[in-house]
């Protein structure tokens, strides 16, 4: 691991040039319209050590639509909230489908595979919805107490096409109510698992806010307890098994660190007792994965020798 952090500021404007003609292998999401608006060679890497330094390089500090990568903070929400009785509405198994699929959901009665493919995390919006009541405003104001900035903000023009296109997502939705695994009023728990995807964030402030994660459930800034460390434990667990989709598998083999995705663009990873890397480029590979983050992250755990399995 690089201690000096303007060593490693140089290595990240060095990796992110070395990136700049993998923009054609991948595609721009387009099922939500307003994340097909944003230019497909936007790239930004960030890392944030859990002694507070950052390191830079490309479009780190603009802000995207974080997405799925929302999923991860809506999952640390309602295991405080409700602790282990999450458990019994949804698994920690890996789905081996499409992170939006109908067919495993039925066959298995209602109960997603789990929190981090879309029925597993409509099922954790309902948690929120039913258990606070200002589920969204929660939710931001969550976000922008473990970024420490206060204009992390909720992307209206992306939530409005959400909302236009969200029909799978309701289809999921209303299959868990119908066998009895969904409490919330189904357009409420939609608004509010919409409105998590449409936050804003840069590479920087998702960076910081998931560094409680790599420090045992404490946000290391302030030494606040975020979570216990037996769920910043199972967190990054469920993270290293199902957080890149379909590529979680080849994504552990290969680089070795719990990371999540969004079709924004964006991808995390954590690195226990060390901190966390953020990375941005719109073209998606065949997973829904970022071509380029995907990339990014790989080319410093290997050099870094950041793999939790060394």
């Amino acid at each position: 691991m690089i201690k000096d952090i303007s060593n490693l500021q140089v290595k990240l404007q060095t990796l992110i040039a070395g990136q700049q003609g993998f923009y054609s292998q991948g595609k721009v999401a387009d099922y939500i319209p307003a994340l097909a608006e944003v230019s497909a060679k936007k790239m930004g890497v960030c890392v944030t050590t859990i002694d507070g330094k950052t390191a830079g390089a490309g479009d780190y500090q603009e802000p995207f639509s974080i997405q799925s990568i929302s999923k991860v903070f809506g999952l640390v929400m309602a295991m405080n909230r409700i602790g282990d009785d999450l458990w019994q509405r949804v698994n920690m198994e890996p789905s081996g489908q499409p992170f939006n699929s109908i067919i495993q959901l039925e066959w298995e009665k209602g109960i997603p595979r789990n929190p981090v493919i879309n029925a597993g995390a409509l099922l954790v919006a309902d948690v929120l919805t039913s258990h606070f009541s200002a589920s969204k405003l929660a939710f931001l104001s969550f976000m922008r107490k473990l970024a420490h900035d206060d204009t992390v903000f909720i992307d209206n023009h992306v939530y409005q096409s959400e909302l236009a296109h969200g029909n799978r997502n309701a289809a999921l939705a209303y299959l868990m109510k119908s066998f009895g695994n969904i409490q919330a009023e189904i357009p409420e728990l939609l608004s509010h698992y919409f409105t998590q995807c449409s936050v804003a964030m840069s590479c920087e402030q998702l960076a910081t806010s998931l560094l409680f994660l790599a420090n045992k459930g404490v946000d290391p800034l302030t030494n606040t307890v975020i979570c216990t460390p037996r769920d910043a434990h199972r967190v990054n667990a469920i993270l290293s098994t199902s957080g890149m989709y379909d590529q979680s598998g080849q994504f552990a083999f290969s680089i070795g660190l719990p990371a999540k995705s969004g079709v924004g663009g964006g991808v995390i990873a954590i690195v226990p007792n060390y901190g966390v890397i953020c990375t941005w480029s719109p073209p998606l590979n065949s997973f829904g994965n970022s071509v380029i983050g995907t990339n990014l992250v790989a080319s410093l755990a290997e050099e870094l020798g950041l793999s939790i399995y060394h």
